[in-house]
């Protein structure tokens, strides 16, 4: 039997991190997410293992024992994602949370410095969503560390006019956030452009959400996405997506339950692990480029399910 095939005129674009002469590629896809019977998908998915700037104190502690108790050192932190296998290191500044620590710029810049002394493995700056502070310390980390090659993120309609400027000025890459909505996303991307940010230079964050919350709103808007990417052509959502899942999952109430609290959900880190995993593979058959994760083993699974759905790769 002859499947069916379809040619796309469309395709995503490729964008190319590189830190230390060390490249790393993704998009590309003039296809599906693997459909590479019908088109091209040269690189695989990538995965990045989120690092925090201070000891997270809302992990559950089957989280915290699967990294060997090296949670307050940033930098050892990210050493040990380094061995663990991921692509990329994404180093989540938690500690700027207004509504937390409320950290400043100089309190995190010798962290982020630190991390990148440890690892040569291509580096996110995550800041915490409040968008205000977000500005003020990811504008620091772009100046401090021109020339490093960073995705800075998130970047969203109301800090994007500095971030991305910084980013631009200072050779680095942004991940543009938008809340779960495709106008929204491409509204976004068109405003970066405007201001003079190449798309290759650019990443698409849909936002978010964890199996059982909103996972199918972004499974939903992903898809919508790579189609208009790659059937109507359009160039403003032609970009790579990255997709920040552990620290999503994570949070859920049913990851955080411990046996005694839910003894019919078994154990709980297996099943905090396929929860993550699930999710990743989720939005790895929507289009995700980039995965961000949180457990050692939900990497191992995701990496197994992308390499097992392109097994000519």
């Amino acid at each position: 039997m002859e499947l069916p095939k379809v040619n796309y005129r469309g395709r995503v674009r490729e964008v190319e991190v590189e830190r230390g002469g060390r490249k790393l590629a993704v998009g590309g896809e003039s296809c599906y997410p693997f459909y590479t019977f019908e088109g091209a998908m040269p690189h695989p998915v990538r995965f990045a293992l989120e690092v925090q700037d201070q000891a997270p104190d809302d992990w559950p502690e089957w989280l915290k024992r699967a990294w060997g108790g090296v949670l307050d050192n940033p930098a050892a932190w990210a050493s040990k994602a380094a061995e663990y296998g991921a692509d990329l290191i994404s180093l989540h500044l938690a500690s700027t949370d207004p509504n937390g620590a409320d950290r400043g710029v100089d309190d995190v810049l010798p962290i982020v410095e630190a991390v990148l002394e440890a690892v040569d493995l291509p580096l996110i700056v995550w800041g915490t969503t409040a968008e205000d502070k977000d500005r003020l310390v990811l504008k620091a980390v772009a100046e401090r560390f021109e020339g490093q090659g960073l995705i800075l993120g998130p970047v969203a309609e109301g800090n994007y006019k500095q971030l991305a400027a910084s980013a631009l000025g200072f050779g680095h890459l942004i991940a543009a956030t938008s809340p779960i909505d495709v106008n929204l996303a491409k509204q976004l991307n068109i405003l970066i452009e405007n201001l003079g940010m190449k798309p290759e230079r650019m990443l698409i964050d849909p936002t978010t959400g964890a199996l059982g919350y909103g996972l199918e709103y972004t499974y939903s808007v992903m898809e919508r996405i790579r189609m208009a990417a790659l059937t109507q052509e359009d160039e403003k959502l032609q970009l790579p997506l990255i997709c920040n899942v552990g620290g999503e999952v994570w949070k859920s109430k049913e990851a955080r339950l411990t046996a005694e609290e839910a003894p019919a959900l078994g154990d709980p880190e297996a099943r905090g692990v396929m929860m993550e995993a699930t999710t990743a593979l989720s939005v790895m058959l929507a289009g995700a480029d980039i995965v961000i994760l949180n457990h050692p083993r939900a990497l191992d699974l995701a990496r197994w399910a992308a390499t097992a759905l392109r097994p000519e790769a």
